[in-house]
């Protein structure tokens, strides 16, 4: 696959009848659902769970989403969602990236990116990253491009 960033972490998914909608493709929300599955996927693959972050009281929650549906999908295609921590401050912001691509052919049908922001889960309010977040995180961001 021709990745937007190199050691994806990769979510198969295929889109199921109730996925597709009155135009006969994949919904738009069945690819922002997805988004959501890959990145908690990809979290607790590193080793923070939803568990870890209400006992820390801090979460990575999500500011601003942008999605880019580039070609429609269709029921029973295999699909491979790639998802990648990009750029932050160690601080209180990160991006996390998404690149959704055809097994069939390997064409790009969806791009995203969300930009999260630390809070306190009790508050909601925004507060720096914990140490179990950067040293969880940070090892796997990948640079942003500068253009």
């Amino acid at each position: 696959m021709d990745w937007d960033y190199p050691q994806p972490f990769i979510l198969p998914v295929m889109p199921q009848a109730g996925d597709i909608d009155g135009l006969n493709h994949t919904n738009n929300a069945v690819y922002v659902r997805w988004c959501e599955q890959a990145g908690w996927a990809h979290s607790e693959g590193l080793g923070l769970s939803l568990d870890d972050y209400r006992r820390l009281d801090r979460a990575m929650a999500i500011r601003r989403g942008d999605y880019a549906y580039l070609l429609p999908t269709v029921e029973g295609e295999a699909l491979s969602l790639a998802t990648w921590l990009v750029g932050g401050d160690g601080k209180l912001t990160m991006e996390r990236r998404f690149q959704l691509v055809r097994d069939s052919d390997g064409a790009t049908v969806l791009r995203g990116r969300w930009e999260l922001v630390c809070i306190e889960i009790g508050s909601g309010r925004p507060r720096r990253m914990p140490a179990a977040f950067l040293d969880t995180y940070m090892p796997v961001v990948v640079a942003a491009p500068t253009a």
